[in-house]
């Protein structure tokens, strides 16, 4: 560590991090300004062009944990006990999106590519982050609820037993609607910045006015208060379902490092100096296959200063707050859904419960706008994921293959198409496998999977990164915070399916 900052000071071209991947080159970081072609960054300039990548992971967010997980935990067990843990999880899992950004804003390389500079190398760490991420959710049940959702958008009525195979050909026409979206592009992650734009912010501001017109303050309060109430987990709830719900509240606990990449596409920090994934209609971009970092000098560490506080605002002002309202709004409405109609939420109903219980005493233009924010909720973590998925592995293969990396020659379109349509028919078998939740249950157990692995990879990487980018050390606390919570509910999930869970609740 030392022998690589005394290289930067001395005016280096490369800086050694870890093992078995070329060292990094050196330039200066560029400034914001520079970055995103303005000459200051103001607040209309940062809710235009810098605010981005918070907003991909809060619509994949919003969809999985938010609408399915939190809404069907609430309903069946109320606030209490309940509350909490989601707000435990969306603070650890900022603290942990902040770090998997910090190595991408300093050195331009997506996270699955700098696992490879963790000890024993790239061999092992690389292929089985990809295997981590493809395996939690290729089982799509992020695509099947959404499918589920637009059936009744388009029937006027929830799906019957006898149905179920047309709401997944409704799922697959959608993914192939996420295909189109990203052909069209001339940058991937500014077109999923712009389609969440959209999606997040009809979401909220429906949510906000569907639940004053609909939900009592009692219940609102009732909320709050189970959010900010620590409580032991309410008698009857499961280890799955309880570990489903920390693993989804907020992003994908462990595993929330796949989508950290788009910070690089975004051109945050060096990510500027090593490209992007281009659309189709893109002009065709060669991507680094190594990252940069900069010299550890006053320069570069004031400009370094600047990125860290825009990561900040993303992160915290953004996707932390959209969660949290994510969280909330949902499941109050949730709650009153339930005191209505007298019923509970199933995992076969959760997609529709809200706007079927609402129905009778709102009428049928409530149920159609519940059921079309649920389908844009729904599609947007459909979005997020597919994408995350082919994204990692366009990053991931290039970096093991020497053969392949000539074959792409620079330019990730060539891969990056192709593999999105062998995907998109794996996940259209593999969907019709269980009912949509119990596979959105299933992808967020095994997110608390990463939770084991990861903080201790990332304290290794950013302890290494230049002087000024290294986190403090409470940070690190907060890491092997994210392990001890994370991986007892992982841990509790293996226990519970192979036998009896280490604790009952």
């Amino acid at each position: 560590m030392g022998t690589a900052m005394t290289e930067v000071q001395r005016g280096a071209r490369t800086y050694p991090l870890g093992v078995s991947r070329p060292e990094l080159a050196v330039e200066d970081l560029p400034t914001p300004e520079e970055v995103f072609r303005v000459k200051r960054i103001g607040f209309r300039q940062l809710v235009m062009f810098v605010v981005g990548p918070s907003l991909i992971a809060l619509g994949i967010s919003i969809g999985s944990g938010e609408w399915l997980l939190g809404p069907q935990a609430v309903g069946q067990y109320g606030f209490v006990g309940v509350g909490w843990v989601i707000v435990v999880s969306a603070v650890l899992q900022t603290f942990y999106n902040v770090e998997c950004a910090r190595y991408v804003v300093a050195t331009g390389e997506a996270p699955v590519v700098g696992w490879g500079r963790v000890p024993p190398g790239k061999m092992l760490w690389i292929p089985l982050s990809v295997f981590l991420v493809i395996f939690a959710f290729i089982a799509g049940g992020w695509a099947a609820s959404a499918g589920q959702g637009l059936f009744a958008l388009v029937n006027g009525r929830v799906a019957d037993a006898s149905e179920v195979q047309q709401t997944r050909w409704y799922a697959i026409g959608l993914l192939i609607v996420v295909f189109l979206i990203t052909a069209a592009a001339r940058r991937i992650s500014r077109a999923l910045e712009l389609s969440n734009w959209v999606m997040v912010g009809f979401i909220l501001v429906t949510l906000v006015v569907v639940d004053l017109i609909v939900v009592p303050w009692s219940v609102w309060w009732e909320g709050i208060r189970g959010f900010v109430t620590p409580a032991a987990p309410p008698a009857g709830i499961t280890a799955t379902q309880l570990g489903a719900l920390a693993g989804f509240t907020a992003l994908a606990s462990g595993l929330n490092w796949y989508v950290m990449g788009h910070y690089r596409d975004k051109g945050y920090g060096m990510g500027h100096r090593t490209g992007y994934i281009a659309g189709m209609r893109g002009s065709r971009r060669e991507l680094m296959s190594v990252g940069v970092t900069f010299p550890d000098d006053e320069r570069n560490a004031s400009r370094w200063r600047r990125w860290y506080r825009f990561l900040m605002v993303d992160m915290w002002g953004v996707f932390f707050v959209g969660a949290m309202l994510g969280m909330l709004l949902p499941t109050v409405l949730m709650a009153q859904a339930v005191a209505i109609s007298g019923e509970q939420p199933t995992t076969a109903n959760v997609p529709t419960f809200v706007a079927s219980a609402l129905q009778p005493e709102y009428g049928s233009g409530m149920f159609y706008l519940l059921l079309l924010m649920g389908v844009l909720i729904l599609f947007s973590t459909q979005l997020g994921i597919f994408e995350g998925m082919v994204r990692v592995v366009t990053d991931a293969a290039p970096t093991l293959s020497p053969r392949l990396r000539e074959l792409v020659e620079g330019d990730p379109r060539r891969f990056y198409y192709p593999f999105m349509i062998v995907l998109l028919v794996a996940i259209s078998v593999i969907m019709h496998l269980a009912v949509p939740v119990a596979l959105v249950q299933f992808s967020a157990n095994m997110s608390n999977l990463g939770a084991l692995i990861y903080p201790f990879m990332l304290i290794y990487l950013n302890s290494r990164l230049p002087k000024v980018a290294r986190p403090r050390p409470w940070h690190y606390v907060i890491l092997l915070l994210n392990f001890l919570f994370f991986g007892f509910f992982f841990v509790n999930f293996v226990a519970d399916a192979f036998g009896d869970p280490l604790i009952t609740f």
